[in-house]
């Protein structure tokens, strides 16, 4: 584990005293810290200013029971939360995640890396994530129905355009949405399409919102290839999840001329030498809200199913971790090592451990990091918010367009930082920097708040 700056070994103690067992918010912030030696050598009213320990103290935390009824008349008592961290360059910007491994720990760790994600992207967002411990697996469209207008009626009174706009994350996508943004409408008696975003095409909602996370963490994964001199094209590259963003990962390798031959989820993974068919992925995740096993059966021809063992024993160039948190460890980066994988970037959120990082760097294998990688997810929610305060709309071919070219300033940025302080090529210290200096800098302007 990289030895921490002395200047900020009492802002990591203050974190793990303040935040005590909430292993994966600790996680995210020494991942953050290490970064940020040569930046408090170089600029120290960051540290006399306290603005790192304010960046390590949310705003404002938010804890609620829900309470619904399931369709046989029990009532259930979930726990729902809103970490609004930062509204340093813009309102709270963050997905709902309704998953039964959702406690306060996940929600500040996912909260903290969306205040520098979201700084990545240029755009005038701040930090914030959600989420509940419920879950919509094998509940039916009344209960989960039911639920969300539950979650909403707390905490619709902490959001709004100019204040915090959610999005959805796993567990959240567009039946919860539309039936949270149903429920806000009703209790407010307002209109107010900026409140929530992923939304439905037809109420609101942005051309490519849907596939944005995904398509971000390739075109990511394009410019790192091309800087390399080198191109997607021909590449064997393994996508973890069968979720929106693997399954849209899936997709544009695919339209850019690599195959993924294997994905996954909690049950397994499926082996396609011949290329995963996104379109039967889509009809088994989407429509019959199946499991991954389903694939081999459906598809036929030498596709496979492994329920025991781990993705990343499948041999490939590029690994792509699109599923959760802590999912790659030492022993799956050893083998991605040993079978000849050259890029990881990480789609999902903190999905790679740090022992496996450090394997990574020590194999000279390129990695880029979450916060830089999947900000395409949050981008376009914010290209979404644009469009619902002029009234707009704009073409799937425009907005895929500008999400490319934010996500080709986003690679830039973290290679040029990481150029400027002295660790070129290093995407990790290169995102780290780039986004904080861009808060850290907004709140020096705007005083002691």
């Amino acid at each position: 584990m990289p030895v921490l700056d002395q200047r900020l070994v009492p802002v990591f103690e203050e974190v793990l005293s303040r935040n005590p067992g909430e292993a994966e918010f600790h996680q995210a912030v020494r991942e953050v810290l290490e970064s940020l030696g040569p930046v408090v050598a170089k600029h120290p009213q960051y540290a006399d200013s306290a603005v790192i320990r304010r960046l390590c103290e949310p705003e404002r935390q938010i804890i609620f029971r829900v309470p619904w009824v399931t369709d046989g008349g029990e009532i259930e008592v979930n726990r729902g939360f809103r970490v609004e961290f930062s509204s340093t360059l813009g309102p709270y910007k963050g997905g709902l995640r309704f998953h039964p491994s959702v406690y306060l720990g996940i929600v500040k760790f996912l909260g903290f890396e969306q205040i520098f994600k979201n700084a990545l992207t240029g755009l005038p967002i701040g930090g914030g994530k959600g989420g509940s411990d419920f879950d919509p697996k094998g509940r039916t469209d009344a209960e989960v129905m039911r639920f969300c207008q539950s979650f909403m009626t707390e905490l619709y009174r902490h959001l709004g355009e100019y204040t915090d706009v959610p999005a959805g994350d796993i567990g959240v996508g567009g039946r919860e949405l539309g039936y949270m943004f149903g429920q806000y409408k009703r209790i407010t008696n307002r209109y107010e399409s900026g409140t929530l975003t992923g939304k439905g095409l037809s109420w609101g909602g942005s051309q490519v919102r849907t596939e944005a996370t995904g398509y971000g963490t390739v075109f990511f994964v394009d410019e790192m290839l091309r800087a390399a001199g080198s191109s997607i094209e021909g590449k064997k590259v393994v996508v973890s999840g069968s979720g929106n963003v693997a399954i849209y990962a899936i997709d544009k390798v695919h339209q850019l001329g690599g195959v993924v031959i294997a994905c996954s989820d909690s049950s397994g993974y499926v082996v396609d030498e011949a290329g995963i068919d996104v379109e039967l992925l889509k009809e088994i995740k989407n429509v019959r809200r199946g499991r991954i096993s389903e694939y081999v059966e459906l598809r036929g021809g030498n596709a496979t199913f492994v329920a025991d063992g781990s993705i990343w024993d499948v041999p490939c160039e590029i690994a792509l971790p699109c599923a959760t948190q802590n999912e790659l460890t030492a022993t799956g980066a050893a083998e991605l090592i040993r079978n000849g994988c050259r890029i990881v970037a990480e789609g999902a959120n903190m999905p790679t451990t740090p022992a496996a990082i450090k394997l990574f760097g020590e194999a000279q294998i390129q990695f880029a990091p979450a916060k830089a990688v999947n900000a395409g997810g949050v981008a376009t929610s914010a290209l979404e918010m644009q469009q619902n305060a002029s009234r707009d709309s704009w073409s799937f071919e425009y907005t895929e367009d500008r999400l490319s070219n934010i996500m080709r300033g986003i690679h830039d940025r973290c290679l040029e930082t990481a150029d400027e302080y002295g660790s070129p090529g290093n995407y990790v210290a290169g995102a780290n920097i780039a986004g904080f200096t861009r808060v850290a800098d907004a709140m020096l302007a705007l005083g002691v708040i």
